[in-house]
């Protein structure tokens, strides 16, 4: 397995750290996201993006979208399975999850919708007047 040495990175450079590790836990796989559910990201445009999970056999009331600066968790947890039920094959998973995306910077979650066994997460990145670039005309007046 091939493996990064973030070090120089962290001796050359201030307020980075989120990104660094945000690499090194991309490097290393990481274990909750162990492939269930599959999962689609899609650009929209520029600004907006769709993540789209398979979630078959959750409804709502067990699916749970946490939004948290930059870090979106969706859990499933689905109940007991009910007895009495004898499988020939069992195919179709049934099991809890949790998936976790990290969000760069000012991208917020607008919302969500479940349909036919599809769970679509809206984004957008929203960024700031203060950050956009702006045009300075010659002439004006420089703060000393």
């Amino acid at each position: 397995m091939r493996t990064v040495d973030f070090s120089p990175l962290y001796r050359s450079s201030v307020g980075f750290d989120h990104l660094f590790n945000l690499l090194e836990n991309a490097s290393r796989g990481d274990q909750k996201n162990n492939g269930y559910p599959p999962y689609n990201i899609e650009a929209l445009s520029k600004d907006k993006y769709e993540i789209t999970l398979a979630v078959a056999g959750f409804s709502e009331e067990q699916i749970d979208i946490q939004s948290n600066h930059t870090r979106l968790t969706i859990k499933g947890q689905q109940g007991d399975e009910p007895k009495g039920r004898t499988f020939l094959h069992q195919g179709i998973a049934n099991r809890n999850f949790e998936r976790t995306f990290e969000l760069a910077e000012h991208v917020k979650v607008l919302g969500a919708k479940l349909e036919h066994g599809l769970l679509t997460i809206s984004l957008e990145k929203e960024v700031p007047e203060a950050m956009k670039p702006r045009q300075i005309k010659i002439g004006t007046k420089a703060l000393n």
